[in-house]
């Protein structure tokens, strides 16, 4: 049975709740002392792996689509983006506020010496960029270059986990689920990556 225009409002209502409860969840445990002795690590970990999980949720939609035969799930594609940059965002603002009192300097040097962060902001700007192009009306402006831009989506797949496991000092299971699930989701797209790569080569 195929999903109808109506089907999908729902649909999408449903990805909006899933992807703001969990924001409420946070709000009540820093408000109830659900958080370990260290909070700042819990938040900045929590708000990270919430990024995480919409980006792998993104990468899912398309797969899914052509699995069901319901290409009409595509239309749920950027509401799930724009809920990672959401998150993704809130995650550096986190980390910017409880672990460097937003200390700009403090922040350069922490680039420095820590890779993964480098990773970390890559990521953001990235997605920085394709939520602002993310709208019809930049695709019309931007032509073919807008889905060039939007394939980026595959480099944050592959540094987004790197930085997430990185970032801990312990390995983490759910994290490796993660980066798995990543390079799964990838290598789904093998063909369309190498004519990606081949073609930006082309254009260098």
């Amino acid at each position: 049975m195929k999903m109808t225009t109506e089907n999908i409002k729902w649909f999408k209502l449903i990805l909006h709740l899933l992807a703001f409860i969990p924001l409420l969840w946070l709000i009540l445990s820093i408000n109830q002392g659900w958080l370990s002795a260290d909070a700042a690590k819990d938040i900045q970990h929590y708000t990270g792996r919430m990024a995480l999980k919409l980006l792998l949720a993104t990468l899912l939609v398309t797969p899914l689509a052509r699995m069901l035969h319901q290409p009409i799930l595509i239309r749920c594609r950027r509401l799930l983006g724009l809920w990672c940059f959401a998150w993704a965002t809130l995650h550096l603002i986190c980390y910017s506020v409880l672990e460097l009192g937003l200390d700009i300097s403090l922040l350069l040097q922490e680039l420095i010496k820590r890779n993964y962060l480098i990773l970390g902001i890559i990521s953001w700007l990235i997605l920085l960029i394709m939520t602002l192009t993310s709208t019809q009306n930049f695709q019309r402006k931007l032509g073919s270059n807008w889905q060039t831009i939007h394939n980026f989506i595959y480099v944050i797949a592959i540094l987004a986990p790197i930085h997430a496991l990185l970032s801990t000092k312990v390995l983490s299971l759910e994290l490796t689920i993660y980066a798995a699930t990543s390079l799964l989701l990838l290598a789904s797209r093998y063909k369309k990556l190498k004519k990606w790569w081949e073609k930006y080569k082309r254009g260098k």
